[in-house]
């Protein structure tokens, strides 16, 4: 009994972070569209391949902008020096 209660308290954290990741929802929409059947099956899992396809490469872009703004920001607020200090001239 208290193993299965246990079990349970674990799988309640489990299961609400898979549903709310990307793979969960992918699955809830692959089911919601599969209830809708209709047209040329194969044409519609290739839709459904490629607007999630289009999903994560919106989410990409979106980080690499995000991450390109603050690498600008980091660049201007550097403070600007005019040369480098002068290093030891030693010959070999």
């Amino acid at each position: 009994m208290l193993a299965s209660v246990f079990v349970l308290i674990l799988l309640i954290p489990i299961l609400a972070i898979f549903l709310d990741s990307d793979l969960g929802k992918a699955l809830a929409k692959r089911l919601e569209r599969g209830q809708r059947k209709g047209g040329n099956e194969g044409m519609h899992e290739r839709m459904v391949f490629l607007e999630g396809e289009l999903d994560r490469l919106a989410r990409d872009v979106e980080r690499l902008e995000e991450e390109s703004q603050f690498l600008h920001k980091l660049l201007d607020s550097r403070p600007r020096t005019g040369s480098l200090p002068p290093g030891d001239s030693a010959d070999p």
